[in-house]
């Protein structure tokens, strides 16, 4: 009787692999933003551009308009906006330390307009990476409620 023996030829792996030896080295790619980083400037005697001009509110908050602005605002804007943190749009806590309530209003039934002609509009439109506000076709009426709404924050 024989025995039969299969060897794997007698070469250890270190030895085989010793002519392919294939080096990779990880590069890291830094990218570097070059946008100029923009300021939005704090301006609260900026009207800015459309219907409304100065406008005062009354000291007590009108609940009633509140209601109303508050049911537009979970409708139209709390996809983009929220109390207080930043989405795709800014945060609206404490937007009238920020901006004249004109300026507020005239952005939420114009923002074209505002878009093409006001600088702090311009200015937050680039730092919010260009997400453009769409123009919601709402009235006067409507528009002043949800500023209303915006001083319950």
């Amino acid at each position: 009787m024989g025995i039969l023996g299969v060897g794997c030829g007698g070469k250890d792996k270190e030895e085989e692999n010793r002519g392919f030896e294939l080096e990779r080295s990880k590069k890291e790619e830094k990218v570097v933003d070059t946008a100029p980083k923009v300021s939005v400037p704090v301006d609260v005697s900026n009207q800015g551009v459309g219907p409304f001009n100065t406008v005062t509110f009354p000291q007590v908050i009108d609940t009633e308009m509140a209601k109303e602005g508050e049911a537009k605002y979970n409708i139209l804007c709390i996809n983009c906006h929220l109390k207080d943190k930043r989405m795709i749009g800014p945060p609206l806590k404490g937007i009238y330390e920020k901006r004249s309530p004109a300026w507020v209003m005239n952005f939420i039934i114009n923002p074209d307009g505002m878009l093409k002609e006001d600088p702090i509009a311009k200015a937050l439109l680039q730092e919010y990476n260009n997400a453009i506000m769409p123009k919601q076709a709402l009235t006067e009426e409507e528009t002043r409620a949800i500023a209303e709404y915006l001083r319950t924050f």
